[in-house]
């Protein structure tokens, strides 16, 4: 008892401003996930029960009908594999071409080590809407006979993985050379007197040691290629060829669009970033932390 008693004489006493604190936090949250909320509860409901009695009113009929119609009606499942196919390679070819560059502006010191990093991240402060008018005849006059379907660069898989591997390329690069630097370059030192490679230096010494920083980037770039709109809009013409983000014009009809069932396709789509995130959560966390907490 005395125990507990002299715990509760050291509690420190309740603030005003620590209780305004946590109001505002609260509110932030609720604030964030009232559009969330909303979604959920418009796909929940009929559109002739919302036509009739108004979105700001008591449900009286809450189904998963319109999530089974966006599903069929989007053909979801086809245009989900369209965003593998594009994701994937873009995502493990980024860390991979990223990483090398990283590894060698951090690794070796030479005179030009810290220009060749800026050009690399110079690439994510221009703005994608600049350079699309060259970017689009670019890829128009780019002939891939045999390797691509349409036999050009544009309307292809291939073009919008290595649009996102050179915009993302720069970013990876720049936050995996901050982690590099801060590994003990004793590491580096032993393995050349013990005669590794260099090759084997990247490979088998230093990338295992980057996992965490690897996995948030990996975290990052999924959901960033997931949720692209605006590159596979300009790039691709083909219905067919069009990742998941556009299966929503599916759900819109040429003069009425069931906002019910819009909100229900949309969550659809959210699902599979939901899971890469919880999936690589622990990852993705002590990237963070580590990388904040070096150097």
């Amino acid at each position: 008892m005395s125990t507990v008693s002299a715990l509760a004489k050291q509690r420190t006493p309740i603030r005003p401003a620590r209780v305004l604190l946590h109001v505002f936090l609260a509110g932030t949250a609720l604030a964030w996930l009232a559009p969330l909320l909303w979604a959920i509860f418009s796909a929940l409901r009929p559109y002739s029960e919302t036509s009739n009695r108004g979105y700001v009113s008591w449900p009286h009929t809450l189904n998963f009908d319109n999530f089974k119609n966006a599903f069929t009606q989007s053909d979801m499942t086809h245009y989900f594999m369209n965003t593998v196919i594009i994701a994937v390679p873009a995502v493990l070819l980024t860390l991979f071409l990223s990483s090398m560059v990283a590894f060698y502006v951090s690794r070796f010191d030479f005179r030009l080590n810290l220009a060749l990093l800026l050009v690399f991240t110079a690439g994510n402060l221009l703005p994608q809407q600049v350079i699309i008018t060259p970017l689009y005849r670019m890829y128009l006059l780019t002939n891939l006979p045999g390797i691509t379907a349409s036999g050009k660069l544009y309307d292809s898989a291939l073009g919008l993985v290595l649009i996102h591997v050179a915009f993302q390329s720069g970013f990876c690069a720049f936050v995996l050379s901050n982690y590099m630097r801060s590994l003990p370059h004793e590491l580096t030192e032993a393995a050349l007197v013990d005669g590794a490679s260099v090759w084997r230096l990247y490979w088998q010494i230093t990338l295992p040691l980057c996992k965490p920083a690897m996995a948030a980037l990996a975290t990052l770039l999924s959901i960033w290629i997931y949720n692209d709109f605006f590159w596979a809009l300009v790039l691709i013409s083909t219905g067919d060829n069009m990742p998941i983000t556009s299966a929503l014009n599916n759900l819109s009809g040429q003069f009425f669009t069931d906002p019910n069932l819009v909100a229900a396709g949309s969550l659809l789509t959210a699902i599979p970033t939901l899971l890469v995130y919880f999936a690589l959560q622990k990852q993705f966390v002590s990237g963070l932390t580590l990388g904040s907490a070096k150097g």
